[in-house]
């Protein structure tokens, strides 16, 4: 089993660590916000991946995607929500004096966007459908795949909340805050633009 979690994880972590919505989400929001503040972001974010995880688990999301209507709608909710979170970047405070002054994205945004994110549903479950951990017991091979996957979901999403609170000190400075912000507002939308032409 050890050398299966092993492959599970060097497949898991580059897949479901690429930039996309939700992670260069996170990248903006902790360099707009900074990490502490961009903590309630971030957990509704693994909230939202983890129950991605569970519906592929479960074999619900399978039934979700074969209904191109339902498809439909989660992409055009996503788009519109990660054009929301670009703007909220971009135009985020920037400057020591009112840094503090405008709310950061909250739980609720990162639920939204991560159970509305394209790249999550098709990441996990390439990732869940191609490894096994437990041979010949389904519900300890689902459970095992789950906590391992859990686990990355939690390490890729706070490291790329800290990668972007790590740009946060430029903020003091205005018009390198400004362009920050600009630029991973512009990642996030360019992702979702990187999304349509992949699939």
């Amino acid at each position: 089993m050890a050398n299966d979690l092993i492959l599970l994880w060097l497949a898991a972590f580059p897949l479901m660590g690429s930039p996309g919505p939700a992670t260069l989400s996170l990248a903006g929001i902790g360099t707009a916000f900074g990490f502490r503040r961009g903590i309630g972001y971030l957990l509704g974010i693994i909230l939202g991946t983890t129950g991605v995880l569970l519906l592929i688990a479960a074999g619900v999301s399978a039934l979700v995607l074969a209904q191109p209507v339902l498809v439909t709608a989660l992409t055009v909710i996503a788009v519109f929500y990660i054009l929301y979170l670009a703007w909220s970047i971009a135009t985020a405070p920037v400057g020591s004096s009112d840094f503090e002054a405008k709310d950061a994205p909250a739980l609720w945004s990162g639920l939204v966007l991560a159970l509305a994110n394209p790249k999550a549903f098709a990441a996990i479950a390439a990732v869940y459908a191609g490894h096994s951990l437990v041979d010949g017991n389904l519900a300890a091979d689902i459970a095992a795949k789950v906590a391992a996957l859990t686990l990355v979901i939690v390490i890729v999403n706070t490291a790329w909340l800290a990668f972007g609170s790590a740009f946060s000190s430029l903020l003091s400075h205005p018009r390198a805050g400004r362009v920050i912000n600009v630029v991973f507002a512009a990642m996030l939308v360019a992702s979702v633009g990187l999304a349509f032409v992949q699939s």
